[in-house]
């Protein structure tokens, strides 16, 4: 399952290729109470046809309608501004008093998609500098710790790419359904199966799959803060294997399938050994969202719903307080 940005630059590449004018549209800023985040993007051809979101609808319909009526910019990369008056936040549905400014670019070299594909695909961080007036384009390396988007008055850059990461302990059916839904929301998925029964069996494009005990992958992995950790083998030797190096780690999630009374038995086996309290506290088990989940994609459902709440709740908000939570635009 391909990540928003993959499937956006596709969708640019085959367009390219079949001749059409194209735009790629970026939101760069946003303030108030905006329906999307910089870095969101979506490609637009000739007639209309759009792949991607920048606000959930509202702005799209007059950004096809333009692209219909041949206005939108042919020569230079353009900013757009959305919502700046009572009037336009009302006729465009941002809610109150949103604004949202985009950047409209005409594609005429296609040189650089294929090499952000390429890095995406191979889940690295790539930057873009898009000289606005010229349209020339340059790719580097980046890092996770590089702004998504940074605009001024003569060009644009944009970083690429899965900032997030996430390590899998166990190739089971629940790990299926997390490491493809997860590669959707931009993470880079890494799985830990040691068991060679298990590893046999696995067959998940894009994902690094490690044939190593728990506890070296984690250490392996050196996490951060844009790390999540979940342990899935309901193997009690190898799951707390990967937690007693997740738990003194930097990742911002660590988590466990179980039951409660299984977790309640995981946190007293861990105390025995060198963990803090605090460090235990850390743990999410029963792991995900308390949904009703029952079946592996439920469960898949419950945990990426976990990280997406701690996502924006601690980190994207922490990061931003100019930037409030995104509301639906209808």
């Amino acid at each position: 399952m391909d990540s928003v940005d993959l499937t956006v630059f596709k969708t640019l590449q085959k367009w390219l290729q079949a001749d059409l004018n194209v735009w790629l549209v970026t939101v760069v800023k946003t303030f108030g109470s905006s329906p999307r985040q910089p870095g969101a993007m979506l490609v637009l051809r000739e007639d209309g046809v759009l792949v991607g979101s920048v606000s959930g609808g509202c702005i799209e319909d007059d950004l096809v309608s333009k692209a219909q009526l041949g206005e939108l910019p042919t020569e230079r990369a353009e900013l757009a501004v959305y919502g700046v008056t009572r009037e336009e936040a009302q006729r465009f549905n941002l809610p109150c008093g949103g604004t949202l400014e985009l950047v409209i670019e005409p594609i005429k070299n296609a040189d650089w998609v294929e090499k952000v594909l390429n890095a995406i695909s191979a889940h690295r961080l790539i930057k873009r500098d898009l000289q606005l007036s010229s349209l020339q384009t340059h790719c580097s390396d980046a890092k996770a710790s590089d702004t998504a988007v940074q605009i001024s008055d003569q060009q644009l850059s944009v970083v690429y790419g899965p900032r997030w990461r996430l390590l899998i302990i166990g190739a089971g059916q629940t790990s299926v359904y997390l490491a493809n839904m997860a590669q959707a929301l931009d993470y880079q998925v890494s799985i830990c199966e040691p068991r060679d029964a298990m590893r046999e069996s696995w067959d998940i494009q894009d994902v690094e799959l490690l044939n190593m005990m728990p506890d070296d992958a984690v250490l392996a992995m050196q996490p951060d803060a844009h790390t999540a950790i979940v342990a899935l083998t309901h193997d009690p030797k190898l799951d707390d294997m990967a937690l007693l190096e997740a738990l003194k780690s930097a990742a911002f999630y660590v988590g466990a399938l179980g039951s409660k009374k299984n977790n309640a038995n995981r946190r007293q086996r861990l105390a025995m050994f060198d963990l803090s309290a605090m460090e235990i506290d850390r743990l999410h088990g029963p792991v995900g969202l308390p949904i009703g989940s029952r079946t592996p994609p439920e469960i898949a459902i419950a945990i990426l719903a976990e990280l997406i709440d701690l996502r924006r709740n601690h980190h994207i908000n922490k990061a931003s307080a100019t930037v409030k939570a995104p509301s639906v635009c209808n």
